[in-house]
């Protein structure tokens, strides 16, 4: 633009000055024409001459305004040629894959390109008119994409192999710094931080690679084939030759061994050399240090990229005692088949070509009925009836076809009726990758779907009494409201207290106040005519009724009253037992079903204030219950800071024939909350409160600590137990906090037993799973407390393997009363022994109970049959404190 500037301020006063002078010479000739007198100095002129003279100057103005317009063309052309290239370079220098950077001689930054910018978080307008280089590093230093100095930037830069800067994102940056002829310079940046990481997988992959080979039980060994020197050796050819390590890198066979073994190793090595295919195999004796030797070997020329033999690999094995070896491996296969022939599960081995039974256990025999011998050979056809037949020549194919396994479960008849199998299907490919044979395997699975489907019922119904559970309830109670929504349709719910079984219990035992809640279960349920019954906790029931209300729900109550009045006789013995009921309304006291339960308990709680037996309607004003249960939250927190929590300690034992038989092992720790006000309170007030409001993860943790530093400072090892909320899950660190405990305390990982409910689990499964692996990675054991009381799903015990089942003691309490709990507790048994997990009973309280436990093999037992829960100074004996005790006795 400038020269464009240039050439028209240049070229338009000369074309100007010639037209004046050409219209100054026209207007006075014109003028003369006219007759008008010319200035006397030009008379003499000739008017030609004038005329000839003035079109000459035109065509000198024309041509020199000609020769202006084709200058400035041209300048033109050649500025946006310049252009051009100037924008060429521009492009290609901002897409290279690495920064650049160039200065004057004067340090001053004439290019930057955009790889540089990007690749230190810089924008243009960072860059000022007239930086510098050391302006640059300057700002590089600011942003926190330097570390150097100035002078080792430009020492390390400016050397052959550059400077490796190290980003904050973990990007490595390699600089390079060239000094130009005339004095400017030039700096590359480019990221290497892919090949550097390449590198040390590099580097890593031929450590591991190293390391497999001198872990491999043969001996490998690699020569070059230039000069026959080791340049590798794993330790098994250093112990069979008995060279020291290294020793052999660097050396040849004859300056290693004696003549003759030199010699046997070369003739090896020239054979593998000659042969066609790069291999040879061969056995040959050596003399080594202690005797003579035989040895296989097989030797195979790797070659480089361009097919020229590099180096030589060696693998060989002593096979003196292949006679010996071959004896081992004959009485290796009687075993292996004697191990096929007796695994609990059916075998059948089938030839793919025409389906023919090659092989047979014999617990196939169940599956064939008949011997196995008299299967082999034969087909399914031959075996099987035309239907079964058809049905599992059809399953084979499919496996077949699939060349995988298939897996699937379907009825079976055998001698001993129907039967329900898992049936595996796996296809063998021959060295051509062609089915060869199929593996078939049968698992009777009848009484694993049983005990899984008692384990689905136990999941949603209680233990004793068979009714459904508070789930399940809630369950209901939430179908009810979504098929009454949007309707005029009203029910009530029944939140029903058993009157007088703590009594019943302290008077004539748990045993016989079990036996109640089932009867009065059985009571509830005829009286609720079709409604849904529920035990909802110990004493607690609850029912839903609908029809109109709250008529509907109060003729019920009564009735219920009515219905439990009489006496109960049990085990020969009149009990008395009466109800205290509460009762909410949909849609009137609650939208969903947690709030209609809480608000029929609400009601119950102000009933049971005013007279046990009577109804009670839920009123809005009962929420004085809930202030109630956050003044006791608040006095638990204060109870928390103040001290106010001790520790009980319950014994756990061995389960044997008497108590006096079983040695304990350990203890569980118990919280115990003694109020200023109020005396003792019971943990089931104030451990849901601790749940609902999140005291139960400071609670916990002082639980914890104060159970590992008791448990440390006992003279015998035995185990702790310490419960685990879910709430300590899913807010802080469990898994830092247990190992700073155990530091702490001092006590030994392996003693400490955390017991965790499904509710961890239940909440979010992977990250409660995760969770409890890092807490068994630290050593300590994990048991499963309460199993069978929530949804005990088996993909639990699946998914992590926990060290202990705790049984729950609904299911204790029953035993030698009810078939069905010792079904539920021996099937537990057996599905925790499956598991390679030890099973725990809690709640056992007779003999009758412990023997029962003992026969089906349960580990351990937990109860008051052993001992209540009390200060661990009156188990003093327990815990090794005997001597201690004795001795503060005699000198007090």
């Amino acid at each position: 633009m400038a020269e464009r500037n240039w050439h028209e301020g240049s070229m338009l006063p000369i074309a100007v000055q010639a037209v004046m002078c050409l219209t100054s010479a026209v207007a006075p000739s014109r003028a003369y024409a006219d007759g008008l007198a010319a200035p006397s100095r030009l008379g003499d002129l000739d008017a030609n001459l004038i005329w000839e003279a003035l079109i000459g100057g035109i065509v000198v103005c024309a041509f020199l305004v000609a020769i202006a317009l084709w200058v400035h063309s041209a300048l033109r052309r050649n500025r946006r040629s310049q252009l051009r290239r100037n924008a060429f370079v521009s492009s290609a220098m901002n897409n290279l894959n690495q920064g650049v950077v160039m200065t004057d001689a004067q340090r001053r930054i004439i290019f930057c390109n955009d790889r540089y910018l990007e690749i230190y978080g810089l924008t243009r307008s960072d860059l000022r008119a007239g930086m510098n280089g050391r302006e640059l590093l300057e700002l590089r230093r600011k942003r926190g994409v330097l570390r150097a100095s100035d002078d080792e930037f430009y020492d390390k830069a400016s050397s052959s192999n550059g400077l490796i800067t190290e980003l904050p994102d973990g990007r490595a940056i390699l600089v390079k710094y060239f000094v130009l002829p005339n004095g400017g310079s030039v700096a590359t940046h480019l990221d290497v931080s892919e090949q550097r990481k390449l590198s040390r997988q590099l580097a890593s992959t031929k450590q591991f690679l190293e390391s497999v080979l001198d872990h491999v039980p043969a001996c490998v060994a690699a020569k070059n084939i230039e000069d026959g020197c080791y340049i590798f050796a794993n330790s098994a050819y250093e112990r069979f030759w008995g060279l020291s390590p290294d020793f052999a890198v660097g050396r040849n066979a004859r300056e290693l061994f004696v003549p003759g073994s030199a010699a046997s190793i070369e003739a090896a090595d020239r054979a593998a050399l000659e042969s066609s295919d790069g291999q040879y195999r061969n056995e040959f004796e050596v003399d080594r240090a202690d005797a003579r030797r035989l040895v296989a070997s097989i030797r195979i020329v790797v070659r480089n990229e361009s097919g020229k033999p590099e180096f030589l690999l060696v693998v060989f094995e002593d096979i003196t005692d292949r006679q010996s070896l071959s004896k081992e491996l004959e009485s290796t296969k009687k075993f292996l088949e004697l191990v096929v022939d007796n695994i609990p599960v059916a075998l059948i081995v089938e030839q793919v070509k025409d389906g023919r039974y090659l092989l047979a256990n014999r617990s196939a025999e169940t599956i064939l009925n008949r011997r196995r011998e008299e299967a082999t050979g034969l087909t399914a056809s031959d075996i099987f009836n035309a239907k079964e037949a058809k049905l599992i020549i059809a399953r084979d194919e499919a496996a077949i076809k699939k060349r995988g396994m298939i897996t699937e479960e379907h009825p079976i008849s055998t001698k001993d009726g129907l039967r329900l199998f898992l049936t595996r299907r796996a296809t063998v490919l021959n060295d051509a990758g062609e089915p060869q044979y199929l593996i078939k395997t049968h698992e009777d699975v009848t009484n694993r779907r049983q005990t899984e489907s008692r384990m689905a019922h136990m999941a949603y119904h209680d233990g004793l009494t068979d009714l459904p559970n508070r789930a399940a309830f809630l369950q209901a109670l939430n179908q009810m409201i979504e098929a009454c929504e949007g309707t005029d349709e009203e029910f009530a719910v029944l939140c029903v207290d058993l009157d007088g079984l703590k009594e019943v219990n302290d008077v004539f035992g748990h045993a016989l106040g079990d036996k109640l809640l089932v009867e009065v279960a059985q009571r509830l349920q005829d009286a609720a005519r079709g409604g849904l019954v529920a035990r909802l906790s110990g004493d607690e029931f609850g029912l839903i009724i609908d029809g109109k209300q709250p008529d509907a729900g109060l003729a019920l109550a009564q009735q219920l009253g009515e219905v439990l009045a009489p006496e109960f006789h049990i085990d020969g013995r009149a009990v008395r037992a009466g109800i205290t009921t509460g009762m909410s309304i949909f849609p009137h006291n609650g939208p969903d079903g947690a709030a209609l339960l809480a608000n029929a308990g609400a009601a119950l709680f102000r009933a049971k204030q005013k007279s046990r037996g009577t109804i009670s309607l839920y009123q809005p004003e009962m929420d004085q219950q809930i202030r109630d249960r956050r003044v006791l939250h608040q006095d638990l927190s204060m109870a928390i800071k103040n001290g106010e929590l001790s520790l009980a300690f319950q014994p756990q034992g061995i389960a044997r024939n008497s108590v006096a038989e079983s040695e304990i092992i350990g203890f569980e720790a118990l919280a115990r909350w003694q109020h200023p006000v109020r005396g003792q309170v019971s943990p089931a007030d104030f451990i849901p409160i601790a749940e609902e409001s999140g005291l139960i993860v400071e609670m916990g943790e002082w639980i914890l600590r104060e159970a590992c530093r008791e448990a440390a400072s006992w003279p015998k090892p035995l185990q702790v137990a310490v419960n685990l909320s879910p709430a300590q899950f899913m807010h802080g660190d469990v898994v830092g906090l247990v190992h700073s405990i155990l530091i702490e305390t001092g006590l030994a990982p392996g003693r400490l037993e955390l017991e965790i409910t499904e509710g961890v689990l239940i909440e979010d499964f992977d990250r409660g799973l995760a969770l409890l692996r890092r807490l068994k990675a630290l050593g300590v054991r994990i048991s499963m407390d309460d199993f069978g009381s929530g949804y005990s799903s088996l993909s639990y015990l699946q998914a992590f393997p926990f060290d202990k089942i705790k049984i729950d003691r609904a299911f204790i309490i029953n035993l030698g009363r009810n078939p069905q709990s010792a079904a539920i507790v021996r099937a537990v048994i057996d599905l925790g022994h499956g598991f390679e997990m030890s099973i725990i009973a809690e709640g056992v309280e007779t003999i009758d109970q412990l023997a029962f436990l003992a026969r089906e093999g349960c580990d351990g037992v937990q109860g008051y049959l052993l001992g209540k829960p009390l200060p661990i100074g009156q188990y003093a004996g327990l815990v090794g404190r005997v001597e201690t005790m004795e001795l503060a006795l005699k000198t007090g």
